[in-house]
């Protein structure tokens, strides 16, 4: 498993720096954006299934990974992998618990400014909110399904792991589907979200740090 910080940069977001296969840019910015922003204020919780693929420059097979995702306003989110290996990761507001096995750790987001923009992207990915955050530029196309947001990386710490990152949303109800993550290394992980309830009912149990 990849350093913590890394694995809170996998449900963060990026951009391709031309048009993608299949997609066209939005023919209307201003509807995009008033029904994007609509949507994410409705947005309180959501939970889903989720696999993750994971392409190593230095390998010819993929890594999946399989688990389950939890979002909850404000600030809160947990990742619980189960297959092939069980990984915990939670965030709560400026404090992040990551527990391998056996190890657990914490972290409090308020002293590093990377965690801190780490926190914030990981919240924007979920509810919509990313064309606000002043750490990325971004471009928006579409086809028939999807919307895609591609964001390039401005602030100087994230520059430094991210080459892009395409959020990927669902015309349908404005919710995240699909991240795609190219590091700066070539490495490519895309995040795939399934079965997903918005506004669902999530205890806040779910998210406590002891």
């Amino acid at each position: 498993m990849r350093k913590p910080i890394l694995l809170l940069l996998l449900i963060a977001c990026a951009s391709v720096q031309s048009q993608p296969p299949g997609y066209s840019p939005v023919a209307d910015m201003i509807k995009f954006k008033q029904e994007f922003s609509a949507a994410s204020q409705k947005m309180q919780s959501m939970k889903s299934d989720f696999v993750q693929e994971k392409n190593l420059a230095m390998l010819s097979e993929k890594i999946i990974s399989k688990g389950k995702f939890w979002f909850k306003k404000d600030n809160m989110v947990r990742m619980e992998y189960s297959t092939p290996f069980q990984y915990l990761m939670i965030m709560n507001r400026n404090n992040v618990y990551l527990k391998d096995g056996s190890k657990e750790s914490k972290v409090s987001a308020s002293s590093n400014k990377l965690f801190q923009q780490i926190n914030k992207i990981t919240v924007d990915c979920v509810r919509g909110t990313a064309l606000a955050n002043t750490d990325f530029k971004f471009t928006i196309f579409e086809n028939g399904k999807n919307y895609l947001v591609a964001l390039s990386p401005i602030a100087k710490n994230l520059k430094g792991y991210f080459r892009n990152i395409d959020i990927y949303i669902d015309k349908k109800d404005y919710s995240v589907s699909k991240i795609d993550m190219i590091e700066l290394s070539g490495d490519d992980t895309i995040i795939h979200f399934a079965n997903k309830e918005l506004n669902a009912d999530i205890p806040d149990a779910l998210f406590a740090i002891h």
